[in-house]
């Protein structure tokens, strides 16, 4: 992610390394059902170290004897972590394989059958436990920043992972939107990060201006802990409340066919912003994307954090599509020892 985009509670209170080691990134991925019981996709919990999601289901489809494209899994987590994920196996004859040689690194934690195979999305967050080892700064700066971020939210914006390990997904996809020949990976890639520059454009511009939170004129809202999305309405004393109490947050394009579904304020600054990436919009459009909403604001539910020592440990939580590096970014200026990626 960029590091011109604009922080919202601040400059940076703390600095130093973090992901010294995949230990001191842990994710545990939070279901959004429970297995029916029955069924021939049989559902597991997963944990994996140094391993990313890909070559997790890459491994799982090798020990079961099954094609890749059998396999399921709800989101990617990083590579230099330890994470907590489900996969599923689709298994007609319902036997299951012998998973207990697949290594150190990725162990099957519970197994259960379920009537269908895990589709992309199908989660209800994220739970992280983050260490910095030794970080410089003010505590009392520091613990004032995390109660602010607790109180407040954060800005949604993409994690660095979109961007690609240089940054440079962007600029591959304005080379493929004009006629670059890519694999359908690399298209689902650049599209996304296309998409994500877009509306990291729109929340930026929210940020500098303070009002990244809601009460703009035209502003489509979304439902915590929820994809619901409703408005434009006019606005009123009740729907700015339900904003500052982080029950529904503003929304930004992510863009594709159609206009946005803003109005007045809001639908006027996404389509002068667009305007200013004509291919990029352009790229998205042709692609077959469809006009969508993501919030603009993250809720970071439990956070907790503790002084161990010199080092300092949080704890929190964040809905699906949120990064927790932007939780680090508003906190201070970090820099990993090894890097991330998916």
């Amino acid at each position: 992610m960029s590091t011109e985009l604009p922080r919202a509670h601040g400059e940076p209170v703390l600095s130093g390394p973090f992901r010294v080691r995949p230990e001191d990134f842990r994710v545990e991925e939070l279901p959004a059902f429970e297995p029916s019981g029955q069924g021939e996709h049989l559902l597991l919990e997963v944990e994996k170290r140094g391993l990313n999601t890909v070559a997790a289901a890459r491994l799982l489809a090798r020990a079961a004897g099954i094609p890749e494209a059998a396999v399921g899994y709800a989101g990617l987590k990083d590579r230099h972590a330890v994470t907590r994920q489900r996969f599923s196996l689709h298994l007609p004859r319902r036997q299951a394989p012998d998973l207990s040689g697949l290594g150190e690194d990725l162990r099957v934690l519970s197994a259960h059958w379920h009537e269908r195979k895990l589709p992309r999305g199908a989660l209800a967050g994220n739970r992280f436990l983050l260490r910095l080892p030794a970080p410089e700064g003010d505590r009392d700066a520091a613990d004032a920043r995390l109660r602010r971020i607790a109180a407040e939210g954060l800005p949604n914006y993409f994690g660095e992972q979109r961007y690609g390990r240089s940054g440079d997904n962007v600029e591959a996809a304005r080379r493929m939107f004009a006629g670059k020949r890519v694999t359908r990976e690399q298209r689902s890639i650049y599209l996304s990060a296309a998409r994500s520059a877009l509306f990291d454009a729109v929340l930026a511009a929210r940020v500098a201006a303070g009002n990244w939170q809601g009460g703009l004129d035209g502003e489509v809202w979304m439902l915590d802990g929820s994809r619901s999305v409703f408005g434009p309405e006019p606005l009123t004393p009740e729907l700015l409340a339900r904003a500052e109490a982080q029950d529904i947050h503003p929304t930004g394009p992510l863009w594709g066919r159609g206009e946005p579904r803003s109005g007045g304020e809001v639908a006027a600054l996404e389509r002068e912003l667009a305007a200013a990436e004509p291919g990029l919009c352009a790229g998205l459009e042709a692609a077959g994307l469809r006009q969508e909403r993501r919030a603009l604001r993250i809720r970071v539910a439990d956070l907790a954090w503790e002084w161990q020592g010199g080092d300092l440990e949080l704890r929190f939580r964040l809905p699906p599509g949120a990064y927790a590096t932007v939780l680090l970014r508003e906190l201070g200026t970090f820099r990993a020892a090894i890097p991330t990626g998916s």
